[in-house]
């Protein structure tokens, strides 16, 4: 297994088939609370054009997507009609007696490893990369988790993640918690 960045149109395929295959509402709710979930669907071309401005990063094996970790700058924040609430929220929190969009800052837009490789460090390595990849340019690394998906809550934490602000959204029936991984600690 290798963990690099999107560098082709495949890389993207595979992201975009792994997010299909860990979608909430392809899952059962027994796999759902023991494995997490992703939420959002992203279509090919707005995740071509993410990777284009800052390339995501990956794992491979074998030449396949088995992991990834998408990386969202702030422009994309419309692109996307499932994270509009969430970008439209994002820039009026207060973090250090600041507002979030006075920091330079990118949106982890969605994690993933696919099942079979769970459970070997792939989830804290991937965002390790990020972090070794982007910190010269960002000073905080944000995304928002579903209070229910446990699982990724526990590990977000574990990689450094805190919450910094939480809320409802009626469309999805989901309270969000939006956390900040700083790296200017």
């Amino acid at each position: 297994m290798i963990i690099t960045v999107v560098q082709s149109e495949q890389d993207v395929r595979g992201i975009l088939s792994l997010q299909q295959q860990n979608l909430k509402r392809n899952l059962s709710p027994e796999t759902i609370l023991s494995q997490g979930f992703v939420t959002v669907e992203h279509q090919f071309e707005t995740l071509m054009s993410m990777n284009q401005a800052e390339p995501s990063v990956i794992v491979k094996a074998d030449d396949k997507v088995v992991a990834y970790c998408l990386t969202m700058l702030p422009a994309f924040g419309g692109q996307v009609p499932e994270l509009v609430a969430m970008f439209n929220l994002i820039n009026d929190i207060e973090y250090k007696s600041k507002h979030i969009s006075d920091f330079k800052y990118y949106v982890m837009g969605q994690v993933c490893v696919g099942e079979g490789f769970r459970g070997e460090g792939l989830f804290d390595g991937m965002y390790q990369k990020q972090k070794e990849v982007l910190r010269s340019k960002y000073d905080i690394c944000i995304t928002e988790i579903s209070r229910s998906n446990t699982r990724s809550m526990r590990a977000h934490e574990r990689v450094g993640f805190k919450a910094i602000h939480e809320y409802y959204d009626a469309s999805y029936n989901e309270t969000w918690v939006v956390v900040a991984w700083d790296w200017s600690i």
